[in-house]
């Protein structure tokens, strides 16, 4: 029985970790790195351990270092959280190693999923469909051409191992192949330590469209509705919502099964996702992240399952409470992830100490953060600040608390991302659910730094479209003809 759980984090996650084992009546344990000594999730913990300098590999990804931590602190359990080593295959056995329950799946499945050339292969004998493309990486520059040539290009060069858009190339002509094979495998390599590339169809314009499964020790697994991803920025999301506003009901059951046929095929247990591009009233396979996902609260606020609880209650050996046709989605939910970086300078990464933090409160808000005021934001870690979660009865209602929240949000002493979102809110192509991945850069003007006159006027007829739809809906308008004036001179000095 787990009565003490070490998370292995830092960061908004670890918060929400530690938050959720004291829930259960559960000893939190914290670690730190010397950066950290101040952090939210070490006032919070219960007990707190330092492990090592500011540079990650000498305190978080150390592996030596955590467990020893966990020792001491005579931790049953560790939790990973997510980034760091959350999908290292020789973590999780080197936690179980030391007698400690490693909260998440085993290592065998870890390490099948954490190799997408044999996550491919597995989801193909399984049935389930996977992008066109090679199921084994290539070695060399004039393999991935004979390969792309089979396929027809654009073709994309992914890495075999890792994700978060490292080692990721899109090849349009059989020229530029070489010097994108060259600078993928680079990439892949400083990235994870593993350079081997493989080589699939490019999927112009898909959405990214995730499914939330969890399992127990005893065969029982469920999903729990779908995300939608698709606003992303070089493969890293920024938005996400549930449900996706695009899946119909019957697509939305099909699709869940299908994610339950990839979790089935590989033992899975815990929380997990699998990930899917859809495109043209198909959808493929195109990984499966074997942790839980910087997005999961979407999911929380829309089934009422708060999936870190259950992370925990499987790891101690209970089985779910509950059946597939327990699970509903009620209303809908947004999430924006606020990360200290400038969105009006190609979002390059903004370092300082924050002098002032206020976050936004009230009905169906939530803020999952990890940072508070004299906290020093450096380039060491994730620029995630936290995330700022709405939920209402439907997806425009959820958009307009967000737009309420992101007005809300204060953060002096560094840039942060909140302008993107803000303005991202009042776009009408998001508003009526028209993205893909290529939203951001279908949307240049969202990132420009003076305001057009066109998007004034787009941003105040998405504004009238909100009235309308709270008119119709016999609510009080968040908007009318004496204030919309106010509220566009509010947001202008917003930016």
């Amino acid at each position: 029985m787990i009565r003490s759980v070490l998370i292995a984090n830092r960061g908004e996650i670890a918060l929400r970790i530690v938050r959720a084992v004291r829930d259960l009546g559960l000893r939190a344990i914290a670690v730190y790195s010397e950066a950290d000594k101040l952090a939210p999730h070490v006032l919070l913990a219960d007990e707190a351990y330092e492990i090592g300098p500011p540079r990650a590999s000498e305190s978080y990804l150390s592996v030596d270092r955590l467990i020893e931590a966990a020792r001491v602190a005579q931790a049953d359990a560790i939790h990973p959280g997510y980034g760091f080593l959350a999908e290292r295959a020789d973590f999780a056995r080197a936690v179980e190693g030391a007698g400690i329950i490693f909260i998440g799946p085993t290592p065998e499945t870890i390490a099948a999923m954490g190799d997408k050339t044999e996550a491919r292969k597995r989801m193909a004998a399984a049935g389930v469909p996977i992008v066109p493309g090679i199921t084994d990486p290539v070695s060399s520059a004039s393999e991935a051409l004979r390969a792309s040539r089979t396929l027809g290009f654009p073709v994309l060069l992914k890495a075999a191992s890792g994700g978060g858009g490292k080692g990721m190339r899109v090849v349009d002509r059989p020229g530029e192949l070489e010097r994108f094979f060259a600078a993928a495998t680079r990439e892949a390599e400083g990235a994870f330590g593993d350079g081997r590339i493989y080589v699939e169809s490019y999927v112009d314009r898909p959405r990214h469209v995730e499914v939330q499964i969890l399992a127990d020790n005893y065969g029982n697994l469920v999903h729990l509705g779908e995300r939608e991803c698709s606003i992303q920025r070089r493969h890293q999301k920024l938005i996400e919502e549930a449900p996706s506003p695009l899946l119909t009901a019957s697509e939305r059951s099909d699709i869940g099964e299908v994610a339950l046929t990839a979790a089935r095929a590989v033992d899975y247990r815990g929380a997990g996702t699998v990930e899917f591009l859809y495109h043209n009233g198909n959808y493929y396979f195109l990984e499966m992240n074997t942790r839980l996902q910087v997005e999961h609260p979407v999911t929380e606020l829309v089934t009422g399952i708060d999936l870190v609880e259950w992370q925990l209650r499987v790891a101690s050996g209970e089985q779910l409470a509950f059946s597939q046709g327990d699970i509903s989605l009620t209303g809908h939910a947004i999430e924006c992830r606020i990360t200290a970086e400038d969105p009006l300078a190609e979002f390059l990464p903004s370092t300082g100490t924050i002098s002032h933090l206020e976050v936004p409160a009230g009905l169906g808000v939530r803020w999952d953060g990890g940072v508070s005021e004299g906290l020093e934001v450096s380039r060491h870690y994730d620029p995630l600040l936290g995330k700022l979660i709405t939920h209402g009865p439907d997806r425009l209602s959820a958009i307009g608390r967000m737009t309420r929240a992101l007005d809300e949000l204060e953060v002096l002493g560094v840039k942060t991302s909140a302008l993107f979102h803000r303005r991202v809110m009042e776009e009408k192509d998001f508003i009526s659910g028209h993205i893909s991945v290529a939203y951001v850069e279908e949307h240049q003007s969202i990132l420009s730094p003076e305001v057009s006159e066109d998007y004034l006027v787009t941003a105040a007829v998405a504004a009238a479209l909100m009235e309308d739809w709270h008119r119709s809906r016999h609510r009080t308008p968040r908007l009318n003809s004496e204030n919309t004036g106010n509220r566009m001179s509010a947001w202008r000095n917003f930016r």
